[in-house]
């Protein structure tokens, strides 16, 4: 399958099972729309997997239990 045009949604994308699926899914070439409370992790999730996977990561801040 052709992934570069492909984005997943990863919720509790800054820490624990959320990030380590981010990290799974960029290895496979997907990019990513990542979800979590803590705008600070996320930028900096973003800009760490952008980099060394060369994936698209883009980021939302919000508490979705809201």
């Amino acid at each position: 399958m052709n992934t570069k045009n492909t984005f997943a949604l990863v919720t509790g994308a800054s820490s624990g099972i959320g990030l380590e699926i981010s990290k799974a899914l960029a290895r496979r070439g997907y990019n990513l729309i990542l979800t979590a409370r803590s705008e600070h992790k996320l930028i900096s999730l973003a800009s760490e997997i952008s980099d060394k996977y060369g994936v698209k990561v883009d980021t939302i801040t919000s508490d979705l239990s809201d």
